[in-house]
């Protein structure tokens, strides 16, 4: 039987990432998504420079050609692609949406994965990723048939639901390198290379348009790399460890309802009936797709 520590882990995770989401759109008229994506790297990359140095004298195997090649795509589309695709989208939707909107990537995580790697859905999971889309439709529209039938969505939703489509691909490359690597050492690898992807994009947009500096914004920033790019992926590797990876993922989708609450502390955005309605889509249909039968259930290492 799991203990509620074990439980505390995974939702330290999301509430961190909720977090990250309410203090983009805090700070998205202060920074420009490629800056904020890019000094978010940096930061978390530091973090694991000084980790895999702790690391350094232990045994590890050397990444083959394939495996660097799939370290790229990590950087392109869970550094890079996700992160300025969701700060941009931040700039145009609430934080209370894009939360909404992200409670989706589990869902599509697991239909990608099934459809790259040729496998069929179970129907569980196919009710559950019609709800979950139609919840996405709802939020994304605003309940609005007119807008849905001109194709007139929120830009800011529709850039957020791309970068779920990227986090989602990342997450995919990921699982194949974590068969040979530890997990800690492939995301500071995809992190570090992210980095320095983002550097020449983050320089020029920052000659464009530098950041308003203020002693909020430097501590935001600070709060984004520590926090959402560095303790959340420890904390949510540890949750895995002990409750599984279909266990830790069911609980991912909390990042909605802490969105929620957290937008609604500090930025005072209250979700509307709609949201709520589209939320209560998203979300059940993740987890009626998370916890179809047959699926495995037993404990990975982290």
């Amino acid at each position: 039987m799991n203990s509620w520590t074990d439980y505390l882990f995974v939702n330290a995770a999301t509430l961190l990432w909720a977090g990250n989401i309410v203090m983009g759109r805090a700070l998205h008229e202060a920074v420009g998504p490629f800056t904020l994506s890019g000094v978010r790297a940096a930061i978390a990359s530091f973090l694991f420079g000084l980790l895999l140095a702790r690391k350094g004298r232990q045994k590890r195997s050397a990444f083959s050609p394939r495996e660097r090649v799939l370290v790229v795509v990590m950087a392109l589309t869970g550094v890079t692609g996700f992160q300025v695709l969701q700060y941009a989208g931040l700039r145009y939707t609430t934080a209370v949406n894009a939360g909404l909107v992200n409670a989706s990537g589990p869902l599509i995580t697991i239909i990608l994965a099934k459809w790259m790697l040729g496998q069929s859905l179970k129907r569980q999971q196919l009710v559950g990723a019609l709800l979950s889309l139609a919840g996405v439709g709802v939020i994304i529209s605003g309940g609005s048939w007119e807008m849905l039938a001109e194709l007139r969505f929120n830009p800011g939703d529709l850039l957020v639901l791309a970068a779920v489509v990227m986090w989602a691909l990342y997450s995919i490359t990921g699982r194949v390198l974590l068969t040979r690597h530890s997990t800690v050492r492939v995301t500071a690898f995809s992190t570090i290379l992210g980095a320095a992807i983002l550097a020449a994009p983050a320089a020029w947009e920052w000659s464009l348009a530098p950041p308003q500096w203020s002693p909020g914004v430097a501590a935001g920033l600070l709060y984004i790399g520590a926090g959402p790019s560095f303790l959340a992926f420890m904390a949510w590797n540890e949750g895995v460890k002990r409750l599984g990876a279909n266990g830790a993922m069911a609980f991912y989708n909390t990042l909605p309802l802490y969105a929620a609450v957290v937008a609604l502390v500090a930025l005072a955005e209250v979700p509307g009936v709609i949201q709520w309605v589209g939320g209560l889509l998203v979300v059940g249909g993740c987890l009626l797709a998370a916890w179809a039968p047959g699926l495995p259930r037993a404990a990975t290492s982290s």
